[in-house]
């Protein structure tokens, strides 16, 4: 993302892509809700958007030559196993309840992302015709 669009619309546009990249996790473990074995993920949102704004609570790491650790905020660094309330015979961990449950907040939180994203637009858009449609 450009510096312009980041400073146009904040961490807005970063949170959206988080939003839809979990939606597709959750879907994902709603898929595998009857695979023997399968281990439910979700999207660590708040360390995912601490790496995308390049905020780190956490020291970096440094590496005495380029290319020896892959790329901080790689996807793995950001899922991680959902813990099941209560397990399965099969070893699957997918409630789907409460994959539903995540699936219908995870969309109230996109669509209030989107809605902001919009509405920056919006005022851009006033302010560039002064009010003249």
């Amino acid at each position: 993302m450009t510096n312009t669009t980041d400073s146009v619309f904040g961490l807005n546009a970063q949170a959206l892509a988080l939003w839809q990249r979990r939606s597709e996790v959750i879907a994902s473990n709603l898929a595998n809700a009857d695979t023997p074995g399968y281990q439910a993920r979700d999207v660590d949102f708040r360390s995912a958007l601490q790496q995308a704004s390049g905020e780190s609570s956490q020291l970096a790491l440094s590496t005495p030559s380029a290319g020896q650790i892959g790329a901080a905020g790689s996807d793995a660094d950001q899922l991680k196993y959902r813990v099941p309330m209560q397990p399965s015979m099969d070893g699957n961990t997918v409630d789907t309840q409460v994959e539903q449950a995540a699936f219908a907040a995870n969309t109230v939180h996109y669509q209030a992302s989107l809605s902001f994203i919009n509405s920056t637009i919006q005022t851009l858009r006033l302010a560039i015709t002064g009010g003249n449609n």
